[in-house]
């Protein structure tokens, strides 16, 4: 524990599009508390939902919504994100002038942003947390990159959950030839641990992101399922105020999970039906779980993290639309995530708040 922090405040603030920004921030939220910093979490809808039932006795606050959503069509998600530009923007406006009243109120001394463009205050230290340096976007990606990346420069540093060598996980997106940006590699960032425990369930289905495509997905996947020669539970990503269970035929559903549970229910299966948002993939590699993907359609990030593992003959994927519950026997034909063992020190990375 590092007591020379003087129980200083740190704001972190993970974007509400999913879950991953949200369960990945929880490792850096219980290390800042091991080492004698106080947190404070803000965000917005299911994020901050999640993060509240993970920390009910921290003080959690809300900022704007980005209003992110995708379109029902993949190949309209770019255009669909485009025409909310001008909501996101106002949002982002509107949390930095909140931010900057929060400094002062709270005496927050530090500041963590996953992912939210106006938590930021040059007053205070402030980091940076992305495993996107590169923003893909199709042929837009050229642009999209550069405004990000000139973002991430008004930061103190840049946390990259990933590993700097060649033997990484995130490829391109977070690997970049030359910049001046202050990035430090973390590793993979993950709540989970590996435990040895029996196979309760053959397949473990779990779903995250947001709507309308994650109910999409649930409910295809629904059907699909039933036709499983094999135990399966099915975590559906929707959080609400109390967890519900159901059991249909040899599918056992659950609304959402907490840490704790979810973390039993990953080591008591034997594969993993997902998408390939990064935040799972970083749990998967800590669980050393073989799993199929099933990338966002649109999402040009989740798809390049899909191709990319199944070129180098790690992970299966398939399109939404086509995906068969027939595919998954291809898992076994895959190598499997690499085990990146890495350890964060966390005493030393968060010197940025000052000794």
């Amino acid at each position: 524990m590092n007591l020379n922090s003087d129980n200083k405040t740190i704001l972190i603030a993970p974007l509400n599009w999913g879950l991953g920004h949200a369960t990945r921030c929880i490792p850096i939220i219980k290390a800042l508390q091991e080492n004698n910093f106080t947190p404070i979490i803000a965000s917005d809808g299911i994020a901050l939902e999640l993060l509240r039932k993970e920390f009910p006795y921290l003080k959690t606050l809300e900022l704007p919504s980005y209003q992110i959503e995708y379109a029902k069509n993949g190949k309209n998600f770019k255009w669909k994100l485009i025409k909310s530009l001008p909501k996101m923007l106002e949002a982002i406006w509107e949390e930095k002038r909140i931010v900057n009243q929060w400094i002062k109120k709270y005496k927050i001394n530090g500041i963590i942003s996953d992912n939210r463009l106006g938590v930021f205050n040059k007053k205070v230290p402030s980091v940076f947390i992305t495993h996107q340096l590169n923003v893909m976007t199709g042929n837009t990606t050229w642009i999209t990159s550069k405004i990000h990346q000139h973002i991430i420069k008004k930061y103190q540093e840049c946390w990259v959950p990933d590993v700097a060598g060649k033997l990484n996980l995130t490829g391109t997106l977070s690997h970049l030839k030359k910049t001046s940006i202050k990035i430090k590699y973390l590793g993979p960032l993950s709540r989970m641990h590996k435990k040895t425990l029996p196979i309760q369930y053959d397949l473990m289905v779990i779903l995250s992101g947001p709507e309308p495509q994650r109910g999409l997905l649930e409910t295809k996947l629904s059907k699909e399922v039933l036709c499983y020669n094999g135990n399966v539970v099915f975590v559906k990503g929707i959080i609400e105020e109390e967890q519900k269970k159901e059991q249909i035929a040899n599918v056992t559903y659950y609304n959402f999970m907490k840490t704790r549970q979810l973390e039993q229910t990953f080591n008591e299966s034997q594969k993993v039906l997902c998408r390939s948002g990064y935040t799972t993939i970083m749990d998967l590699v800590k669980l050393n779980k073989k799993a199929f993907f099933i990338p966002t359609p649109g999402q040009y990030e989740q798809v390049y993290l899909a191709e990319k593992l199944k070129k180098e003959g790690l992970v299966p994927y398939s399109i939404q639309e086509n995906f068969r519950i027939e595919d998954l026997s291809q898992i076994d034909k895959f190598k499997g995530l690499p085990q990146l063992e890495t350890i964060v020190n966390w005493e030393e990375l968060f010197k940025v708040f000052g000794s």
